[in-house]
């Protein structure tokens, strides 16, 4: 049999934890992060990557990720990890398949993992992508 003083400190800690979750929600933490506009990937991508200043971008239909490239041909992944985005700058190891506006980014770096972005350009970049390992030849 539980004791009244045990089902009473039980529904304090309940009561505790219910707060800290309505104040987490409160301040807006723990939330899924998503990319609403092109400025705001471009302002990531110079965070993920210092020194990254991107002139093209396409942004997941659900706000992820993004694709980026710069004015060097560089092109940089990015998806969501947690509560923040992550990316890399893909390389002539990485490659890329498109099929029914679907774009799936292989970055060649087993730890970082594929990259589903839903894109209408997605032919276009897969390309790109494909462009960097004929560049490590040229």
């Amino acid at each position: 049999m539980i004791s009244d003083g045990a089902l009473l400190q039980f529904g304090g800690f309940l009561v505790a934890i219910l707060l800290l979750a309505a104040l987490a929600h409160w301040m807006g933490l723990g939330g899924r992060p998503h990319i609403e506009s092109h400025d705001q990937a471009k302002k990531l991508a110079g965070e993920v990557s210092y020194g990254f200043d991107p002139v093209d971008c396409a942004i997941d239909a659900d706000g992820a990720g993004a694709i980026l490239a710069d004015s060097n041909n560089r092109v940089l992944v990015m998806k969501r990890h947690g509560s923040h985005f992550s990316g890399r700058v893909l390389t002539a190891k990485s490659d890329a398949e498109a099929s029914n506006g679907a774009l799936e980014i292989d970055p060649g770096e087993r730890r970082f993992g594929t990259v589903k972005l839903k894109l209408v350009d997605s032919e276009d970049w897969a390309n790109r992508i494909k462009a960097l390992r004929g560049a490590r030849n040229a």
